[in-house]
């Protein structure tokens, strides 16, 4: 009895802390929504001071200048006025969704057993009522990419967006692309072996990546054959070699990075994109060159070698801009979950580190949706689009003025409320009466 306890007080943590679910999905936009004067973000580099943005059945319909309209405002009028307005933050390369409570194995989804697994799909696992999940909103982060994780091939991810009663009802674009863990080129001496603990060449780096290179051959092979014997990894590499399905290759260091060109050419791959890059700076001539996008890592971080320089994850996101190197900010790492919802400040740090202001969001907007190729339907407020955006009352990329005060999900105004809020709320009107008292 006493092990079965073990197991049943996690379980009752865990469904305990779920029912308070996520909000409910907002119906359907009945009604054109017409939000007046405020600064429009454009999030293609361009400002509108004094801006109109209309939306009718989830898309907009019209963004200029209040001068240059004439029109009547059709619908809902929202007075936007000394306030700000942003498509919605999109996060790549993240497992919200996936894991609600670290210590709760019954809720951690986010890996499978094995190392070559192209056929796992990370969106039948997409929980749309996770708790972690609402807390992006209140930020303005709106959509993104649900990724696996472990494994050399980690699986295929998923675009979603946060307003949704199931992963049916919240995909925006469905296995986007394949994951692939680049080999590490070093490691670090095993010190209970009696080596010395500093960082050494990876013996088993040849092998590792001639592991990764013989998968890919003999995948072509079984595509390219009558295919008797069913393959599930195999056949999930089908619309990876005809250029349906992104690459994003999750690599830090000069020679990984090198090398992953090289993987590129050899496979005759399209379109591939570098997750992490670390020390794509260094040779980024031949990164631009390969025509490959960067998601730089999270951007409020430490560097990695004693000798660089102590900014340089604050600027790397600016570096290869500069460059011409199409660049998108992700969070990934140690509680990358909760850090999700400070992508817009690492934006704004990018701000302080050689960035333009309007430059930097277009790495959680414009930039990340054309990496994710969905830019045909979000990252901008452009007519056509998704009316996917939301109204802060001060710059979303300032910790200290994003306040959102409305957001809208394909025209749907979405709740704005968490866990949190709820708990903020509880106890503020607790301590608020005692000290009336």
């Amino acid at each position: 009895m006493k092990n079965l306890n073990k197991y049943i007080l996690p379980v009752l943590l865990f469904f305990t802390g779920t029912a308070i679910a996520q909000q409910t999905p907002a119906p359907p936009q009945d009604e054109a929504i017409s939000i007046i004067g405020g600064t429009a973000h454009i999030g293609n580099g361009e400002v509108i001071e004094n801006s109109v943005i209309i939306f009718e059945n989830g898309k907009l319909t019209t963004v200029s200048d209040v001068s240059s309209t004439n029109r009547q405002y059709p619908g809902k009028i929202i007075d936007a006025k000394g306030k700000h307005v942003y498509p919605g933050f999109i996060a790549p390369n993240s497992t919200l969704g996936l894991v609600e409570i670290d210590a709760v194995v019954q809720s951690d989804d986010e890996d499978e057993l094995g190392e070559l697994l192209p056929h796992v799909r990370s969106l039948i696992a997409y929980n749309a009522e996770s708790q972690v999940v609402e807390s992006m909103r209140p930020n303005g982060v709106l959509v993104a990419q649900i990724t696996p994780r472990g494994g050399r091939i980690s699986g295929t991810s998923s675009i979603v967006q946060f307003d949704a009663w199931n992963w049916e009802d919240a995909v925006l674009k469905e296995d986007d692309g394949l994951h692939i863990n680049w080999p590490n080129s070093v490691r670090r001496g095993r010190w209970w072996e009696g080596e010395d603990p500093g960082i050494k060449p990876n013996d088993d780096y040849a092998k590792d990546l001639e592991e990764l290179n013989t998968f890919f051959r003999n995948a072509k092979a079984y595509l390219a054959g009558p295919m008797e014997e069913a393959n599930l990894p195999f056949k999930a590499m089908e619309d990876v070699f005809n250029g349906n399905k992104r690459i994003y290759l999750h690599a830090d260091s000069e020679k990984e990075i090198i090398d992953a060109i090289a993987f590129k050419q050899e496979h005759g791959l399209d379109k591939v994109v570098l997750v992490g890059g670390y020390d794509s700076f260094k040779i980024a001539d031949e990164v631009k060159a390969a025509n490959m996008p960067v998601l730089v890592a999270r951007v409020h971080e430490t560097p990695q070698m004693e000798d660089q320089d102590y900014d340089l994850p604050y600027k790397l996101a600016y570096l290869l801009n500069k460059e011409g190197i199409l660049v998108g900010l992700e969070t990934s790492g140690g509680m990358e979950r909760m850090n999700s919802r400070n992508l817009p400040f690492y934006a704004g740090t990018v701000t302080g580190y050689g960035a333009d202001k309007e430059e930097a969001l277009k790495m959680i907007t414009s930039n990340t949706a054309k990496i994710l190729g969905i830019d045909d339907s979000l990252g901008t407020l452009e007519a056509g689009k998704d009316a996917t955006l939301f109204i802060s009352e001060g710059d979303a990329l300032d910790m200290r003025t994003n306040k959102v005060s409305q957001a809208f999900i394909q025209g749907r105004e979405i709740s704005l409320e968490s866990h949190q809020t709820e708990l903020a709320k509880r106890y503020t009107d607790k301590y608020g009466q005692q000290e009336k008292k």
